[in-house]
């Protein structure tokens, strides 16, 4: 679908070079000297790189459709992940290069939103804060003020985080996965 670029706003996807990309911000710009134009900030929804973007405000776009899925995580076995979609019960295998980060928030019947764009699974968003068991991390010592009060840790999944001294093995925390640091006790 065209649309003009006055009439996108922050938050739509739009097609470039058959890729889809979200627009993070929009500023319509009307310079002293010479005509107006529209930058755009966009962020590849597939790969997560950023590019800024000047349109001319009588340009046309497309829109891209992106629909949103909610699939179950069911289990891994090598470097391929199987996850079922609710809708019709099938299976949807996915391979780690195609996860990418979201691969250290799997725990089996965890729900992720599946980002669908062109029949084809291009990312996949996990729940914003997510409940992980801390398999290993060194004891706290009480006193200890030379790290700020944070330890290293790793998760049941593999991640690795910074938590608070009081933290030990077993241990559930919650996780923010929007910038992977612990958010509290679950």
């Amino acid at each position: 679908m065209q649309a003009g670029v006055n009439q996108v706003k922050k938050g739509m996807c739009l097609e470039l070079n058959g890729d889809a990309y979200l627009i993070v911000d929009r500023q319509h710009v009307k310079p002293g000297k010479g005509g107006a134009f529209v930058r755009i900030k966009l962020k590849n929804v597939r790969l997560g790189t950023v590019i800024d973007r000047t349109f001319r405000p009588d340009e046309k776009v497309t829109v891209a459709y992106i629909e949103k899925k909610n699939i179950q995580y069911l289990y891994s076995a090598g470097s391929s992940y199987e996850f079922m979609d609710h809708d019709t019960y099938d299976q949807i295998t996915l391979h780690a290069e195609q996860l990418g980060g979201v691969v250290y928030y799997l725990k089996e019947n965890l729900e992720v939103a599946a980002l669908v764009y062109k029949n084809k699974i291009i990312a996949l968003e996990p729940p914003i804060f997510i409940d992980l068991k801390i398999t290993t991390t060194e004891p706290g010592i009480r006193g200890d003020t030379s790290r700020a009060g944070n330890k290293p840790a790793k998760t049941e999944t593999g991640m690795s985080i910074m938590v608070p001294l009081f933290i030990n093995e077993g241990d559930v925390v919650r996780i923010d996965t929007r910038t992977n640091e612990y958010a509290g006790r679950a």
